[in-house]
């Protein structure tokens, strides 16, 4: 028989703990609906059907970008609208680059330092009529079409340089497929930032047709 050292037996159960935590809150965590409808290795290729977003656009770094917009987001579900009530906090969060400035503004292009678009996906219960309406008019309400999505998960660091790395692999892994990247790499992240790095869902994706 085994025996671990206190050390050791400590660390396992406070890692049990830490999923038995975890699990249960990801688990009552609404995603959007979706069907794989094929693998490519590691990747999906999933059906998404249209749905309601909440969009705010960030100048600014990738990391600051993501930090400011999901406070900006945040403080729209946590009641801060038309109807003062709280809406259900959903994954993924999604961010991608935008190169337009924010909607509050004159449409323009810009190219120093980039833009970011951070989105929060809406409970699907609300339709456009039902779902209540931002008081900061940088927030913007958008229905997102259906669309297919290539997806490669992966966990630990979700800096700028590992959302690169995996990106890049994505794309690759694409290649000699029956699928072509049809629009920009968007990150989505299921989980907050207290999460240990190698308990976190991250996602990269891009939306694809057939060739």
């Amino acid at each position: 028989m085994i025996r671990l050292l206190p050390a050791v037996t400590g660390f396992v159960a406070a890692a049990s703990l830490i999923c038995a935590t975890i699990a249960p809150a990801r688990a009552d965590t609404e995603e959007p609906r979706h069907t794989v409808v094929a693998k490519i290795g590691a990747i999906e290729i999933r059906q998404y059907g249209p749905r309601l977003a909440a969009d705010v656009i960030m100048q600014g770094d990738e990391e600051d970008a993501q930090s400011d917009g999901f406070r900006a987001l945040a403080d729209y579900i946590f009641g801060n609208n038309t109807a003062r009530s709280k809406i259900a906090m959903t994954a993924p969060v999604a961010q991608e680059r935008s190169e337009k400035v924010a909607m509050t503004a004159p449409v323009a292009q810009t190219r120093e330092g980039g833009a970011w678009r951070v989105r929060f996906f809406m409970p699907s219960k609300y339709t456009r009529e039902t779902l209540p309406q931002p008081n900061n008019q940088a927030v913007q309400i958008v229905e997102v079409p259906g669309e297919t999505m290539a997806v490669l998960r992966f966990s630990n660091s979700r800096s700028a340089e590992a959302v690169a790395i995996q990106t890049a692999a994505l794309l690759r892994g694409l290649e000699g497929s029956r699928w072509t990247a049809a629009g920009a790499p968007v990150t989505w992240l299921y989980d907050p930032p207290w999460t240990l790095p190698f308990f976190r869902r991250n996602e990269v994706a891009v939306a694809v047709k057939a060739r």
